[in-house]
């Protein structure tokens, strides 16, 4: 579809990279843009009583008006520049959780979050001896509303929830669960992660209280992201980090804190990282989010329909119009590990292991699965190759067959 925008693969015509929900390459004009600020623009913002810092200052506030955008914000002091998701997701957790979790209050994730939005929450509940709940999945690999409903009470005070998983590639009904979560005055954290880059996301329509988000998942550098928040909430959590600009009177006893989104953006801010991203934002937006779907849904529908057809590999997850852009699967006889060793030697680019998804993997009953995940710059050439490294790694290893072929709309997660 895009491949000749991205120079890593346009220069490796016979790479297939599968490991976008990993990172995903980047494309031309992004790596251009963060160039020419460094060339042309390059000096620290908002300090500088010169020309070229205005200039900086010029770049860094465009750039967070053209990524709130993106996710469907108007006002830019809604959205907090960060590293990424990770980083965003534990500056609410300290910052507004231990502000607001209680002792015999409930928290409660899916069992399906990346370590990122499960271990500040478990972490925070054991500091604050709060409740720590975990909604499960159904047998097909998709949030059980039923079983969340039961955990959510009056005593509920987060609820967080990724909006696609990157285990498996489940959309999860955000907006359904933040409607539940709503109801008994819970605040709704969305991990965005796996979302930003293939669905058209709109924030507030979500209904989500805080939507954290990595640009390196977009096709922008890494070390930038963000968190978009409820303003309301944003203003009353105190700083995350301490110092820069920050700070807005530093006095000997005690000190006054700057205006949103300053406030939580200690230290010298990744100018270069916002420009990246929010030519990444463009990037996408010019190709259009329905595209992007559409496109890695014919993908993974695929991808999912001939590697089930091979005996001894079953794939997880929901059907492929209930999944982003990822196919989770394992070989019988075969470890994940000794499979992905087998197809970079064939020039083919997967993810092996837990995927920072343990919880999710032992309910499933597997200590590891394959995962090749799809972008705008994949075709069907690289389901072809993949479908081919994965026979040949059969062929290599004498792996049994003792699984039969698994449903690409059927493929079970298994509670454990």
């Amino acid at each position: 579809m895009r491949r000749a925008d991205f120079p890593l693969l346009a220069r490796h015509p016979d790479l297939h990279y599968l490991d976008s929900a990993a990172t995903a390459q980047k494309p031309a004009v992004v790596l251009d843009v963060e160039r020419t600020f460094y060339e042309t623009s390059y000096a620290n913002p908002h300090r500088g009583a010169y020309d070229l810092s205005t200039r900086a200052t010029e770049c860094y506030q465009e750039a967070r008006q053209v990524v709130g955008r993106f996710f469907g914000v108007d006002d830019p002091r809604r959205l907090i520049f960060t590293r990424g998701t990770t980083e965003s997701l534990n500056l609410v957790a300290a910052a507004w959780g231990r502000s607001h979790v209680r002792a015999g209050d409930e928290i409660v994730v899916t069992r399906l979050e990346h370590h990122a939005d499960f271990v500040p929450w478990q972490q925070l509940a054991i500091e604050r001896r709060a409740a720590f709940r975990i909604a499960e999945l159904t047998p097909a690999g998709e949030l059980d509303l039923d079983h969340l409903r039961s955990l959510i009470t009056p005593r509920t005070r987060v609820v967080a929830v990724a909006h696609v998983s990157n285990a498996i590639g489940t959309i999860l009904p955000v907006a359904e669960v933040a409607a539940l979560a709503h109801a008994v005055g819970a605040v709704v954290v969305v991990d965005g992660a796996q979302s930003a880059p293939h669905l058209a996301v709109d924030v507030d329509a979500l209904g989500a209280d805080f939507f954290a988000f990595s640009g390196h998942k977009m096709g922008g550098p890494m070390g930038i992201g963000g968190l978009i928040g409820r303003r309301a909430l944003l203003e009353e959590m105190p700083p995350y980090q301490t110092g820069g600009d920050m700070i807005e009177v530093v006095g000997d006893d005690r000190t006054s804190w700057n205006v949103l989104p300053h406030k939580l953006e200690a230290g010298t801010p990744n100018v270069a990282g916002a420009v990246g991203l929010a030519a990444a934002c463009t990037y996408l937006t010019q190709i259009g989010m329905s595209a992007v779907r559409a496109h890695e849904r014919r993908l993974t529908t695929l991808a999912s329909d001939r590697l089930a057809a091979i005996p001894g590999v079953r794939v997880y997850g929901p059907p492929a119009g209930g999944r982003s852009g990822v196919v989770s699967f394992t070989v019988a006889g075969l470890h994940a590990h000794d499979l992905a060793t087998i197809l970079d030697q064939r020039q083919v680019c997967i993810r092996a292991g837990h995927h920072c998804a343990q919880p999710l993997l032992r309910s499933m009953g597997v200590p590891a699965t394959a995962r090749a995940s799809f972008f705008v710059y994949n075709d069907e050439g690289d389901v072809e190759a993949l479908v081919a490294g994965v026979l040949a790694a059969q062929e290599i290893f004498g792996a049994p067959a003792d699984d039969p072929p698994a449903s690409a709309a059927g493929a079970a997660v298994e509670h454990g």
